[in-house]
């Protein structure tokens, strides 16, 4: 292990669920507005995860009074407070791109199936 790997060891967060894309999620994550801190939450589907370790990071998509907002997060960010995961979807491809196009029901991914 060289010493990037050591340091940033103990930076990274073990609360975290396993996340995949399609999944859609709702994070919490801290804003700072003025002098005030608030936590806004965020639910959505992953669209895409990038990167590894401290770097790790992802696009998350939801639809906002009819229009689409996506949302890049850190994960391992300490601005997060927390990630849960709201269902499964089974998604085929890395990253959702064709989503964007999409409208709707047409919008939605299937669940997927856990066994358990």
């Amino acid at each position: 292990m060289n010493v990037l790997d050591e340091i940033v060891a103990d930076q990274l967060r073990t609360d975290l669920p396993d996340l995949a894309t399609g999944d859609t999620v709702r994070v919490s994550a801290r804003v700072i507005e003025g002098n005030k801190e608030r936590v806004q939450v965020f639910e959505g589907v992953i669209m895409r995860l990038r990167g590894g370790g401290i770097t790790r990071s992802i696009t998350v998509r939801k639809i906002a009074s009819g229009v689409g907002v996506e949302r890049t997060f850190k994960i391992h960010s300490p601005r997060i407070e927390k990630i849960d995961v709201v269902r499964h979807g089974q998604a085929r491809r890395a990253q959702l791109y064709f989503l964007r196009k999409r409208v709707g029901k047409s919008a939605t991914l299937r669940e997927r199936r856990t066994s358990g």
